[in-house]
């Protein structure tokens, strides 16, 4: 009778492991077909291509606060690399210390979005390049002053010979920003937990993660935040069944509405991409929420007016932290020194 149970408890045991296995498999799998890793090399970028000359003029540009009137900002201080591509602000200080009106996103994995800004506004990241750089409250800069900077410095006129060759004007203010674009299309972070799980590693999340991201999917967070960078793929309402607090969803920034003119688009935003959302507090394009797991809490409300348990925001949040990749390595560059004839820092 012992032998019957005792064989009994075995076949149940093997039946429950086998139940758990065939469970796994089958979230591995969803996963899979919802979600894309982060390739190990930056993407191709259309009518761009990519030359190391090309990247090291992008980096030296993307650094230089020269691009900016008082010769303080750069890309980097709004898009740290340091920090995860963000700059650890609500929304960015520009030029004589204001204010931007939006949280600045990531840089990282920022080419595999569908458009750029939080409404889309910039088609890819040579035409976002440009904003920034004339935006009165961030770099407050001119094309023209910019060119006379650029042109009264010897090793960048050399290098914007080499990067675009064969052009009559290789210097320009687009090709300023399209070898911007190429640099920032470089800053990618591959190999996170959940790129490793999506390529078979199904011990590379832990039993919480994996939680996580079944509810993830099953809540419907997946809808807004799937494919390769979970996330930067559409434009979608913010509270859709519930709008949030007025400090976390200001009602004077309509989105997206500014740019279409359309009704429909009040309150769109394009969704932003959850890669590395661990390491870019503060969240939403508000930038007042400092919690990774209050940004889930108010996304069940807004979104699915639902109230999602401490332990299952909890999971949710394991789950965003497997998402945060390599981050890329990059030296400071050596940047070539002004002239007698470089203009000088403007207030």
């Amino acid at each position: 009778m012992k032998r019957i149970s005792i064989s009994l408890v075995v076949v149940l045991s093997l039946a429950v492991c086998a139940g758990q296995a065939g469970a796994a498999e089958d979230l591995q799998a969803r996963a899979k077909a919802l979600f894309k890793p982060i390739p190990t090399k930056p993407p191709v970028l259309k009518g761009n291509p990519a030359t190391p000359v090309k990247v090291e003029l992008g980096a030296k540009l993307y650094f230089d606060p020269r691009l900016s009137r008082s010769q303080l900002i750069s890309c980097n201080t709004c898009h740290n690399a340091g920090l995860a591509g963000a700059d650890l602000q609500e929304t960015s200080t520009g030029h004589g210390w204001q204010k931007g009106p939006r949280n600045a996103p990531t840089v990282l994995n920022s080419a595999y979005n569908i458009a750029q800004f939080w409404d889309g506004r910039a088609k890819d990241l040579a035409e976002q390049a440009k904003g920034p750089v004339q935006a009165s409250v961030e770099m407050n800069n001119t094309p023209d002053l910019v060119l006379r900077t650029l042109n009264s410095i010897p090793e960048y006129v050399k290098l914007f010979k080499e990067a675009f060759p064969g052009e009559k004007e290789p210097l320009t203010f687009n090709n300023m920003a399209r070898a911007i674009e190429v640099f920032e299309a470089t800053l990618i972070t591959p190999d996170a937990l959940f790129d490793r799980y999506l390529k078979g590693e199904r011990k590379a999340l832990g039993a919480r993660q994996t939680a996580g991201l079944k509810l993830f999917i099953d809540k419907g967070c997946v809808a807004c935040h799937g494919g390769l960078n979970l996330g930067g793929s559409g434009y979608y309402p913010f509270g859709v069944v519930a709008k949030p607090a007025e400090n976390i969803l200001p009602r004077k920034d309509k989105g997206r509405f500014a740019v279409t003119n359309t009704s429909a688009d009040e309150y769109v935003f394009r969704a932003p991409s959850l890669r590395n959302v661990a390491v870019t507090a503060p969240y939403f394009h508000s930038g007042v929420v400092w919690s990774l797991k209050e940004a889930v809490d108010v996304m069940g409300s807004a979104q699915f007016g639902i109230r999602l348990s401490d332990g299952e925001s909890g999971a949710i949040v394991a789950f965003l932290d497997s998402l945060t990749g390599k981050q890329p390595k990059i030296v400071y560059p050596l940047l070539p020194a002004s002239t007698d004839v470089t203009p000088h820092p403007a207030l």
